[in-house]
């Protein structure tokens, strides 16, 4: 087959490949090479295992080629659709360009958050304008997302691993609430929503970067006509990525924003509510796929995806009201099983020279494959307060009689104050973020605080404590210390889902994290 593919490029090209290189093989079982010229220039040659597979690539490049959409050129194809050549468009994907982010357990510095803005901003191009005048005939499995294909991949979900963990349930009770959920899901096409298409499998190792950090989209072969919600939540809540909540709520916006440009868009609202049935559906069908890759075929990367999905199965149930009730019921029994038990764990230090403040608590131990991961359980209902203020004005007062906790002393960082652009502003604000981010020194003293805080929190909830307090002074109470305060309280509430109380003491800004 390789011999055949060669001689592919030679027609093409009109000469034999200076170099041929076979590359890494993906999840599936298409082979991909390298062929490059003597002059350097190098395309992509592609050995498919499915003539339809191959066929809904090649038309769905073509078509989307014609849009002037970010996809690799198809150059050249074989008179029976089994191999073909595509454009090279070199070796960096979004996946890798996010290692450093993934391996600190989630911590992502601001030029990854910029990659993943760019790539979720593109998305709706790809979706809306990639649908107009499109043949969905061509798309393969199926023509359309429908609730025949929904009710297939929940009992992917059901048979390869709800079975496997063992747990008893009512197997009408769940079919009766998948049928729901299945209505549900597809009942976007009687809402009056334009046709888009459904990329199915947009996730990071599926976006190349050039070298200017632009995304280009790949393997798109299984994608039909479909909601765009299910794209949204296949890359957000991707289980190896571990994007924190805040870092998920600005990338969903950011996606909210773009798709104005396109089509008509739902009140935010609404897009969130139909979101979030995306998330948890599209949650099961991964955890379907990890149970086959994982349990069945033994690999032992899908069985270390399985915690970080199984955390982000605990969030989707545990933050939203869904109208499943049996289903719900049986998804809490499955999150709370013994060899789903979690520790909570501090997110390991960034090794890349790049600090950032968005944490997530909830990275993985993949020393074995077992879950490591889960909120604290407490005995009372903790609140904790944090305080920005200035030393000038004083020590903010413990009105609830307790006494305890930390004031820490901003002052040894870099004043953004002392610079004329920042003076108006606060540590609120994007561009002293910026600022405060970009020179680093209070990411270093922030790292130390919230070891101090993570500790000191998680015993008080052990020891049924009510009231916990940290404060933060600087000089004027403005930048500094506001921007730790507000990054201590988001931390301490995403990670704790205790109820956590904000006070900007000098810029009169207050503000009520709730409980989860």
């Amino acid at each position: 087959m390789m011999q055949r593919l060669k001689e592919l490029y030679i027609s093409w090209s009109g000469q034999e490949p200076a170099l041929t290189e076979k590359l890494p093989g993906a999840g599936s079982n298409r082979e991909y090479y390298r062929f490059t010229s003597e002059k350097g220039k190098s395309v992509i040659g592609c050995i498919g295992t499915s003539q339809e597979e191959n066929h809904a690539f090649i038309a769905l490049a073509r078509h989307f080629t014609k849009r002037k959409l970010p996809v690799p050129h198809v150059y050249a194809v074989s008179d029976d659709e089994m191999r073909y050549l595509q454009e090279d468009l070199g070796t960096n994907t979004l996946f890798d360009a996010l290692k450093g982010g993934r391996d600190a357990g989630g911590r992502y510095n601001v030029k990854e958050k910029e990659l993943l803005i760019n790539t979720i901003r593109q998305l709706p191009n790809m979706q809306i304008r990639g649908a107009r005048g499109l043949d969905f005939s061509v798309c393969y499995p199926q023509p359309e997302f429908n609730e025949e294909g929904i009710r297939f991949d929940l009992n992917y979900f059901k048979y390869c691993f709800l079975k496997a963990t063992n747990l008893d349930f009512h197997e009408l009770k769940l079919e009766a609430n998948f049928r729901l959920m299945a209505k549900d899901l597809a009942a976007d096409s009687d809402e009056g929503v334009p046709p888009a298409f459904l990329y199915r499998d947009f996730q990071a190792r599926n976006v190349m970067l050039d070298k200017n950090g632009n995304p280009y989209f790949i393997d798109f072969q299984g994608g039909r006509k479909g909601p765009y919600y299910y794209d949204v939540a296949s890359f957000l809540w991707q289980a190896s990525a571990r994007y924190s909540a805040s870092l998920r709520k600005q990338l969903i916006k950011e996606y909210y924003e773009a798709l104005k440009h396109y089509t008509e868009v739902p009140s935010f609202k609404r897009f969130n509510e139909r979101l979030q049935l995306f998330v948890l559906f599209r949650t099961l069908q991964v955890l379907g796929a990890y149970g086959f890759r994982g349990y069945f075929e033994r690999k032992a990367h899908f069985i270390q995806s399985i915690p970080p999905a199984i955390q982000n199965l605990r969030h989707i149930i545990g933050e939203n009201d869904f109208p499943y009730p049996y289903l719900i019921d049986l998804l809490k029994q499955l999150t709370e099983l013994p060899q789903f038990a979690v520790q909570p764990q501090q997110p390991a230090a960034r090794k890349d020279g790049f600090r950032t403040t968005d944490n997530n608590p909830y990275a993985a131990n993949p020393s074995d494959g077992k879950a490591t991961f889960s909120k604290y359980d407490g005995k009372g209902p903790l609140v904790v307060k944090v305080f920005s203020f200035s030393f000038h004005k004083g020590i903010p007062e413990d009105e609830s009689g307790n006494g305890g906790g930390y004031v820490f002393d901003c002052r040894s960082t870099h004043n953004p104050g002392r610079y004329e652009p920042y003076k108006q502003l606060t540590g609120l604000d994007e561009p002293v973020i910026r600022f405060l981010e970009d020179d680093g020194e209070i990411l270093t003293f922030l790292e130390s605080v919230y070891k101090l805080a993570d500790a000191h929190v998680a015993r008080y909830i052990q020891r049924g404590f009510t009231s916990l307090m940290f404060s933060f002074g600087c000089t004027g109470g403005q930048h500094r210390s506001v921007y730790s305060a507000q990054h201590l309280a988001e931390h301490i509430h995403e990670k704790f889902g205790i109820e956590v109380r904000v006070e900007h003491r000098e810029q009169n800004i207050k503000e009520l994290l709730k409980k989860k």
